[in-house]
């Protein structure tokens, strides 16, 4: 059986810890107030085909991401990253850990850094620490070091109220803190994260559009989600209309452990009565190339999930720009069921998204 993965990823996530030193209220980690920590035996079993592909792919990315990457250490983390080869890595941190000390290992060792920041203070209000206190004060002064030392970073900001008024407000302030691109998630129900937000379809509709004209009106900062819908858009009018046929993008995440996640990384750490496990196999016994050529067979829910992309492709007009959703948005959200269509993520983040960006260009 095809898993309609394809073999060969553009970008792998590993995780060096699940310990996380905030507590944020949004969070989907189920680990993050552990502390366990990636081998580097793991890191050179993932490596092993890592550098394969990334001999004939020169921007392969290697992504270092949750709980908090910096509480492993550098030495920990330079460690880890010592077995890989021709890969750009990255690192998405909270920012309170940063100092002069972490900004040249960063330099030292060509890592991309994106910053988790909500917006101003008010907006921010969701990110404490692990005694509930505001985090704001210390994430400012950790991007206050990046910019100190010349440290280019993005910014990846959770929105939990998308209103209008909200999107002209956070654009300029990430913009103002020199943000090269920010990505925009509206907050979802995932993992350890069971709150049930229920975002106002008009008004998320209005806050992508208030989106576009602030990033159009000023310009100094991308948003990943309008690239996307532009992108889309471009593909469409050049006669290359996206259709769902292309394989997807199997997106390994490694946990510490050197088990392995496909295509959602917040499916990390849980199992499920129905499947025994959600992940694919461990890279300790299985190189990671292995585990992505036999996908199909080493995948109990990967057959359900794609009886669910079907399901969307043959239902939603929405379809050629999403692709048919995440495994992780419709198993939080259906009750452990991924065969299901529309969930509450794709409404505020895909359609409302794309009807935001077309009102603005019918309107202006």
């Amino acid at each position: 059986m095809s898993s309609r993965l394809t073999t060969v990823p553009n970008s792998v996530i590993m995780q060096p810890g699940t310990l996380c030193n905030l507590d944020c209220r949004y969070c989907y980690l189920p680990f993050r107030k552990a502390k366990h920590l990636m081998s580097p035996s793991v890191a050179e079993s993932v490596a092993a085909s890592v550098n394969h592909w990334a001999a004939t792919r020169p921007d392969f990315e290697v992504v270092w991401h949750g709980g908090e990457p910096l509480t492993v250490g550098r030495d920990r983390l330079a460690a880890l990253m010592r077995p890989f080869r021709g890969v750009v890595h990255s690192v998405q941190t909270n920012a309170t850990l940063i100092d002069a000390a972490w900004c040249r290992f960063f330099r030292d060792h060509g890592m991309r850094v994106g910053v988790s920041i909500d917006g101003p203070e008010p907006m921010n209000a969701e990110r404490v620490t692990r005694s509930d206190a505001p985090a704001f004060a210390r994430i400012l002064r950790g991007i206050d070091a990046l910019r100190r030392h010349g440290i280019p970073f993005s910014v990846i900001a959770v929105v939990v109220d998308p209103t209008p008024a909200v999107a002209r407000e956070l654009y300029g302030f990430l913009a103002d803190l020199g943000a090269d691109v920010a990505g925009i998630n509206i907050e979802e129900q995932e993992g350890a994260n069971t709150r049930r937000r229920w975002h106002d379809t008009e008004k998320t509709t209005a806050f992508w559009d208030t989106m576009v004209a602030a990033w159009r009106g000023d310009g100094r900062m991308r948003v990943r989600e309008i690239d996307r819908v532009l992108s889309f858009a471009g593909a469409v009018l050049h006669g290359d209309r996206p259709d769902g046929s292309d394989r997807l993008d199997p997106l390994p995440t490694i946990a510490y452990d050197g088990s392995v996640v496909l295509i959602s990384p917040e499916l990390a750490g849980f199992d499920d009565e129905r499947f025994g496990t959600l992940t694919t196999g461990n890279v300790r016994h299985t190189p990671l190339d292995m585990l992505l050529d036999e996908a199909a067979d080493r995948t109990a829910w990967l057959a359900e999930f794609l009886a669910g992309v079907d399901a969307c492709r043959a239902g939603c007009p929405y379809y050629a720009f999403c692709g048919g959703g995440h495994p992780a948005n419709k198993y939080f959200e259906h009750g452990g069921r991924l065969d299901g269509t529309r969930t509450r993520y794709c409404t505020a983040s895909k359609i409302a998204l794309v009807e935001g960006v077309a009102r603005h260009a019918r309107t202006r």
